[in-house]
């Protein structure tokens, strides 16, 4: 078992015992930074992300985004020991709560790391987030995130400023089904759709992108005819 494998494991462990503590004895009364601590062991300071390259950044996401996942993995639509195990016994009131605190909060991304990856992979992952492959019925990233890839109010969140391998991951896991939303279930349709190829070209190309100063979701998105459904519906 590698070193990072049982760093990772043993870190999720201290999130899941950290997280049933508080669930257990924290009241919901008490200040919002005191009910997050579990959740910023692993996902960083006021959920700004750590360097880990896995856990995702909580901090300025969509709070439907962020009620939505957090239900998704208390009632095992999502799948991920830790989380599921943490969210377990928690009250709607309670996850919405936690989800329009991070969403509350606003910090700098830090600038994106250089690429290695060969420049035609990343054309290819510039043009199925701008464009998709109407060929193969693969919508564009943007027609669902907006233009600015920053998502949309009040479900769709940001691709951008996110660990390439929790973006990887994801778009596996929507693809094997591992993954699932309540219906629509947009991206369960898209990632049918995908090979690895196209994953990690996507991946690789959002990865190098920077996050804009004026990185807020978009209040709507424009009706596009040729989306697979309601940009409403939650994404990775």
């Amino acid at each position: 078992m590698s070193g990072r494998l049982i760093q990772s494991l043993v870190l999720s462990a201290a999130c899941l015992l950290a997280g049933v503590a508080f669930a257990q004895s924290v009241p919901a009364s008490q200040d919002m930074a005191a009910r997050v601590a579990a959740c910023t062991t692993c996902h960083g300071r006021e959920g700004r992300a750590t360097n880990s390259e896995y856990f995702p950044r909580l901090a300025g996401k969509p709070a439907g985004y962020l009620f939505e996942q957090l239900r998704n993995f208390r009632d095992g639509r999502r799948q991920q020991t830790y989380m599921n195990g943490l969210l377990a016994n928690m009250s709607d009131a309670y996850l919405r709560d936690i989800a329009e605190y991070f969403a509350s909060l606003d910090y700098p991304y830090p600038p994106p790391p250089a690429s290695s990856m060969p420049s035609q992979q990343l054309a290819r992952g510039k043009t199925l987030v701008f464009s998709g492959d109407p060929a193969r019925d693969i919508p564009a990233c943007a027609s669902c995130h907006g233009e600015a890839l920053t998502g949309a109010l009040p479900s769709v969140p940001s691709l951008l400023g996110l660990p390439r391998i929790y973006v990887a991951a994801q778009l596996g896991a929507w693809v094997t089904g591992q993954r699932r939303a309540i219906a629509p279930d947009c991206m369960a349709e898209v990632g049918r759709k995908l090979n690895s190829e196209d994953i990690q070209a996507v991946v690789a190309w959002l990865e190098i992108q920077p996050v804009p100063m004026d990185n807020k979701p978009v209040v709507a998105l424009p009706a596009k005819p040729t989306m697979p459904c309601s940009a409403m519906e939650t994404h990775p």
